[in-house]
């Protein structure tokens, strides 16, 4: 009877918690400084080089005949172009790899302020590269950028996942994808002829990249590091409270800190796991295959080729040079606004619906998309409908495939395994976008207007496998999430926890140790454990 009293009781909390989360002002802060110095950063580079890339072409030939007596040859050129978009992706795989490492040994919050030398670095190479008549330190910054953008796709989302209140962390989790989405958007416009889009200014396109970097340079050593970071990592029980306190916005936090202490008892330990552990673990194998299938798909769907490509495609469907520059601000305004939505009702309507319902449109507007390209000569409105395609495709994207595959890496894994899972998420995505950068223009050479038909067939795999496989992770903790894979993966939740730990049981009880005298030392609160 009491432990029912008990079980009632705790209902009854969790219910008042969920009724009582509010966004705090450091949390609302945290989340918009991290996204703005990184994930910001990533979508203005995959859209800045769009506009100014006759002229950067013309300064690679410029700057080739000044030095052997010679211009270019157009394949050359063409190589060097390519190299110049994609290298992007291979900067991106090295900063996802390092990643890791950094994470654990700085912490999060730090991991994003030393990202911001990258971003600085980089900003200086590419802006500078025209005055020293060096189209290799446009190249090199490219790479940089990418290691940067590789290190914030990775820390930033195991940021946002660790300092927001499970009601809320699929919202928040969102503001990933939402300034990805704000940052191609920047890239276009500042591209516009009147702007920076014109031969002596696209430096400046470059330039720019410091401002957010200094921003969040400057703001974010004010917010706290993660809590769960220096709750179950640095074991710095004082810490970790006036970060909960500080993110949630109250004082009580020991219903938060014994939800931690709770996940820690039943990992027994949080020493970080390696990515062949991890990989090797049998509890979580299915969890590492939907990541692994999700940021494939983020990548391999598409979205990414229009993007790289958006003039081509433009200049395609029958709309002219002069007009491409404004049309393509509407792809941007597109991505942003679904993306905001999605950020509004992914709380409401979960992860599942949003994800396989974004594939599953752009397996429709992919079709339709191709019937048009093929057929638009002969018909004088179907470049019209090519437009819309390409905008509902992106609209399609953003609504779910475009933001939550990193919610649902911060969500599937514990605390000591987020980082090889993150590692293992980024080295996808980053693999792939370089894939698709490289080999779209062979694809649509090759296949030309029915390009497209390939990256339908991509969706529809994905889909088809997320309908199966993926449970709904909206408000649930990470062992709700183990029990709903524990069948897939043939393991009880108790031989979960063995199988995983079973190799470290002396570093557990350490740990144990660690936290029994923090609480004697009295660090928390009496009541919290």
């Amino acid at each position: 009877m009491e432990n029912k009293q008990q079980s009632n009781g705790v209902m009854k909390e969790n219910k008042e918690v969920k009724k009582k989360v509010n966004w705090s002002g450091s949390l609302i802060v945290a989340s918009l400084t991290g996204a703005f110095g990184s994930s910001f950063l990533y979508g203005y580079n995959l859209s800045v080089v769009n506009a100014p890339a006759v002229y950067i072409k013309k300064f690679y030939n410029e700057t080739w005949e000044r030095r052997y007596g010679f211009s270019v040859d157009e394949s050359t050129l063409t190589l060097l172009w390519s190299v110049t978009v994609s290298i992007f992706a291979i900067g991106g795989l090295v900063g996802a790899i390092i990643a890791t490492p950094i994470v654990k040994f700085f912490g999060r919050k730090c991991t994003l302020l030393l990202n911001n030398v990258f971003a600085v670095t980089a900003a200086l190479l590419m802006s500078l590269s025209l005055l020293a008549g060096s189209f290799e330190m446009l190249i090199l910054g490219r790479i940089i950028m990418g290691v940067d953008a590789g290190i914030s796709l990775s820390a930033l989302p195991m940021y946002l996942s660790e300092i927001s209140p499970k009601e809320i962390r699929g919202s928040l989790g969102q503001v990933t994808a939402i300034f990805i989405c704000i940052g191609v958007f920047t890239g276009q416009v500042l591209g516009l002829p009147e702007i920076f889009g014109q031969e002596s200014r696209w430096p400046y396109l470059f330039g720019a990249i410091a401002v957010p970097a200094l921003i969040q340079v400057v703001i974010l050593p004010f917010l706290p590091e993660s809590p769960r970071y220096l709750l179950l990592e640095k074991h710095n029980t004082s810490k970790a409270e006036k970060a909960f306190q500080r993110f949630l916005g109250k004082d009580d936090v020991s219903h938060e800190i014994e939800e931690v202490l709770a996940e820690s008892r039943v990992q027994r330990n949080t020493k970080l796991v390696s990515i062949l552990q991890l990989l090797r673990t049998r509890a979580v194998r299915w969890q590492v295959a939907t990541v692994v299938v999700t940021m494939g798909c983020y990548q391999l769907c598409g979205l990414n080729a229009i993007w790289y490509y958006t003039n081509n495609i433009f200049s395609e469907a029958g709309i002219s040079h002069e007009t491409i520059p404004y049309v393509t601000l509407s792809t941007g305004a597109v991505e942003t606004l679904a993306a905001v939505f999605s950020g509004l009702v992914i709380e409401r309507l979960g992860r599942r619906p949003l994800l396989i319902g974004g594939f599953g449109l752009m397996i429709v507007f992919f079709s339709i998309l191709t019937v048009s390209l093929t057929l638009q000569n002969t018909v004088h409105w179907l470049p019209y409908l090519s437009i819309f395609c390409i905008l509902a495709i992106i609209a399609s994207f953003c609504i779910g495939p475009g933001g939550i595959p990193f919610v649902l890496t911060g969500e599937f894994f514990q605390q000591s395994q987020r980082p090889a899972a993150f590692m293992i998420a980024g080295t996808v995505n980053w693999l792939s976008n370089f894939a698709v950068g490289l080999l779209f223009p062979f694809i649509q050479a090759g296949l030309q207007t029915y390009c497209f038909l390939v990256f339908a067939a991509i969706c529809f795999a994905g889909a088809t496998y997320l309908f199966f496989v993926l449970p709904e992770t909206k408000n649930k903790t990470f062992h709700e999430i183990s029990q709903a894979f524990a069948k897939r993966n043939k393991v009880t939740i108790e031989m979960q926890e063995m199988n995983h730990y079973a190799a470290e049981r002396k570093s557990s009880a350490e740990q144990e140790s660690d936290f029994t005298s923090s609480v004697d030392n009295g660090e928390t609160k009496k009541g919290i454990v």
